[in-house]
């Protein structure tokens, strides 16, 4: 499927003044952050060629693409939540203040989107009511959102804002990679794959692990090789 902007379109004709797309990466990663772009675009009709879906696409392809988003849209930004944020309030709610993050830097730059397309089917943004022990002033406001089923496909809003995500926090595990090269991270990008399992079960996690995540530990380990050598 090809991305377009006719989902945008549609919501620009029936009145919104700028939207922001939004997405994430990193959610099912063992460790690193959790990430999301947001790319703000007011009425326009062109998108970089060959703008997809950020895991359509090579690496390669993704870092050239995220060069020419430059001139694509309003503004962008890339927010995060590290590790330890994941382990102190959940995934769903490192994913909030990762997205809150991308749209105070968006504010920085005096961009206010009157909308944000998100892609999925669940609304991880918006933050929960405020409930009677909180002042009004403690739930954040953000713009109305828009969820799209494979959004990331099919909006190139949302998939600029996704390629911009996974481009930033594929580098921050690269470069995290140094320090910790047995976990393969410049390859897996903090993922399950088995040459992190491995390292995870030979020598336990590392500070940007998910350590509330059931991760494989050096002590589930040593207890099978013990019943395996019984």
């Amino acid at each position: 499927m090809a991305v377009s902007l006719a989902t945008e379109a549609a919501l620009w004709a029936a009145g919104v003044r700028l939207l922001a797309g939004m997405d994430e990466v990193g959610r099912g990663a063992l460790a690193g952050p959790v990430s999301v772009g947001v790319v703000a675009v007011a009425p326009c009709d062109g998108w970089p060629h060959g703008l997809a879906d950020s895991k359509e696409l090579t690496s390669e392809r993704r870092e050239a693409i995220a060069l020419e988003l430059a001139g694509f849209g309003v503004a962008r930004a890339v927010g995060s939540a590290t590790s330890d944020e994941v382990d102190a309030v959940g995934i769903v709610g490192a994913l909030r203040l990762a997205g809150l993050r991308a749209l105070r830097s968006l504010s920085r730059q005096g961009v206010e989107p009157d909308r944000v397309l998100l892609d999925g089917h669940h609304d991880w943004l918006t933050p929960p009511a405020a409930t009677l022990w909180e002042g009004a002033g403690s739930v954040e406001r953000v713009p109305p959102v828009t969820t799209i089923v494979k959004g990331d496909g099919r909006c190139a809003s949302i998939a600029a804002a996704s390629v911009l995500a996974k481009v930033a926090r594929d580098a921050e595990m690269v470069a995290a990679h140094g320090a910790h090269p047995a976990y393969g991270w410049r390859d897996n990008k903090g993922y399950g794959s088995a040459e992190h399992l491995e390292a995870l079960a030979r020598l336990g996690p590392t500070p940007l692990h998910r350590v509330s995540w059931n991760l494989p530990s050096r002590s589930r380990a040593g207890e099978s090789e013990g019943m395996m050598g019984a």
